[in-house]
């Protein structure tokens, strides 16, 4: 069925809506600029003095002419003491006709070193290239450890290598281009790679530098013959090939991604051409309130992002507080769970559970688009048994086996969260809208919570409660919960993959189902114990 959409474009509450979220888009872009800025406007400088691109010009270059570049966790570190983006770009990009996870240390930031942000993002794009069978492209140019913050980087930071003897192991290819210094934990990057260029007279791969061996041996060696390309590819055979400049590198990397033979293991899209939506991308921006309390219609959003603005609900008279149906997006069928009232009862649960079964048996992914205040609470609620319809649904999500990809629109609160395929919940993608929050519940309550918890305390004690000390904490509270609710903050710390315009919502569909059938696209052979 064609949706029909309802959204008035020219009155004020659309126009209210569409402010709101702009605003939110200007800061959204100034974040991202703090990550385009790498470590400043000196070190840009000297690194280009020395001849050498930028990780992102790398990147350009290393694509297949005009083809996206779908960037992830462009925010990692947000908030925290260390740059916007962790001194690493991470990305999805087609080389060769093949779509490819690339890996960019940017020297600019502390000459690429990794931080505890660092390896976390690249634990991310590790997982996302293991699930959906991406051959690893990785730009190296780092200098290891950011040494100061060596206690959190030094014992998970292992895992790095660990994933490429894995993703090696599973069939999945992995490059590392080196353009400069690849020095110590960094040089077990190319080390564990299937495929290694170094640039000639650029790149220095070696465990411990010349003041290093000097210290530990006594030993005087130069850059060149401790670790320089010539060398590990006539002497170590470190090096599969060599390369004249940074140019050539990129070209063999490219000629390696051709040669490798990749092939999409997933069932392609189609039958029939690629229908655009009826309804303009650009009205995306004003769908969403700016207060979240304020329910909208989630049928506007996939009316803008579905092929042919074409959904086929399921279950559309029962459970009318969750949307499901199936629909296609850039020609590869989905099912979609969107909230629609904020609120999950029983029958929102229960409806949930056997649509997910349903998409396991057919074999087809999912789609869940968050604006949930969780599942309901209350005496009626509590014995007509929310526990276990929300526990049979967080289990359908938990154990279903198609690919899920999660956009967190509005709210996504408490064990709702769990339900619509949070973070913890392993989807392939999960991103989010400028105007979305997430946290256990909403500020006002979480803070009315301890306001009662601590009331009922004092009077156990027997003690008068001191109500200017009650608001002064109410307020504290409500404060500290929204900016941790807040999608940047949440975003700095990895729990997306990203903050994207409304408006680019179809498009890194796309994207991700392109990706996600590179590997196979098989549903779930069985759930475990439903509590019925």
């Amino acid at each position: 069925m064609t949706l029909k959409s309802t959204l008035d474009t020219r009155g004020p509450e659309y126009r209210e809506r569409r402010r709101a979220m702009l605003e939110k888009l200007a800061a959204l872009d100034a974040e991202h600029a703090k990550a385009l800025e790498g470590g400043g406007e000196k070190y840009v400088a000297r690194h280009r003095k020395r001849g050498k691109m930028l990780a992102r010009e790398r990147i350009e270059l290393l694509l297949d002419p005009d083809s996206p570049f779908l960037e992830l966790s462009p925010l990692a570190a947000w908030g925290s003491d260390f740059p916007v983006g962790a001194s690493v770009v991470t990305g999805i990009g087609v080389v060769e006709g093949v779509e490819c996870m690339i890996v960019a240390n940017d020297p600019t930031v502390r000459g690429g070193s990794s931080n505890p942000w660092t390896v976390k993002k690249s634990f991310r794009a590790s997982d996302i290239a293991l699930e959906n069978r991406l051959p690893v492209l990785n730009l190296v140019e780092s200098g290891g450890a950011d040494l100061p913050t060596q206690k959190e980087i030094f014992i998970p930071g292992g895992r790095m290598f660990r994933d490429l003897t894995r993703l090696s192991a599973a069939g999945i290819p992995t490059i590392a281009l080196v353009f400069g210094n690849s020095t110590a934990g960094g040089a077990y990057i190319p080390g564990m790679c299937d495929y290694v260029v170094m640039v000639k007279e650029r790149a220095k791969v070696f465990l411990g530098g010349p003041p290093l061996v000097k210290m530990a041996t006594g030993e005087e060696a130069g850059d060149e013959e401790l670790g320089g390309a010539e060398m590990h590819a006539r002497t170590s055979g470190l090096a599969d090939y060599m390369a004249v400049d940074e140019d050539d590198a990129l070209r063999l990397g490219r000629r390696i991604v051709k040669n490798l033979n990749h092939r999409k293991l997933g069932p392609p899209p189609g039958p029939g051409p690629v229908e655009e939506p009826l309804y303009d991308a650009e009205e995306l921006a004003g769908i969403v309130p700016e207060d979240l309390k304020v329910p909208f219609d989630p049928r506007e959003v996939v009316a803008r992002i579905a092929d042919g603005s074409r959904f086929d609900e399921f279950k559309p008279l029962y459970g009318t507080s969750l949307v499901t149906g199936w629909t296609r997006v850039h020609g590869y069928p989905i099912g979609v769970l969107a909230n629609a009232q904020g609120v999950l009862f029983s029958e929102e649960a229960q409806k949930a559970a056997q649509f997910i079964q349903l998409a396991n048996q057919s074999d087809t992914p999912l789609l869940f688009l968050h604006n949930t205040t969780g599942y309901m609470v209350g005496k009626e609620y509590e014995q007509a048994g929310i526990i276990k319809h929300g526990a049979l649904m967080i289990n359908a999500v938990a154990n279903s086996k198609v690919p899920h990809i999660s956009i967190v629109m509005g709210a996504s609160y408490g064990a709702g969260n769990y339900g619509m395929c949070g973070r913890a919940y392993d989807p392939r993608f999960l991103f989010t809208w400028p105007s979305a929050k997430s946290a256990v519940m909403g500020p006002q309550q979480l803070a009315g919570v301890l306001s009662i918890v601590a009331r009922q305390a004092a009077e156990a004690r027997g003690q008068a409660y001191d109500e200017e000390q009650d608001r002064a904490m109410r307020e504290m509270v409500e404060t500290q919960i929204e900016a941790e609710s807040l999608p940047f903050f949440l975003s700095g710390r990895l729990y997306d993959d990203g903050v994207i315009d409304p408006r680019d919502t179809r498009t890194v569909l796309g994207l991700c189902l392109s990706v996600v059938h590179n590997a196979p696209v098989r549903g779930a052979d069985g759930f475990g114990v439903f509590r019925m």
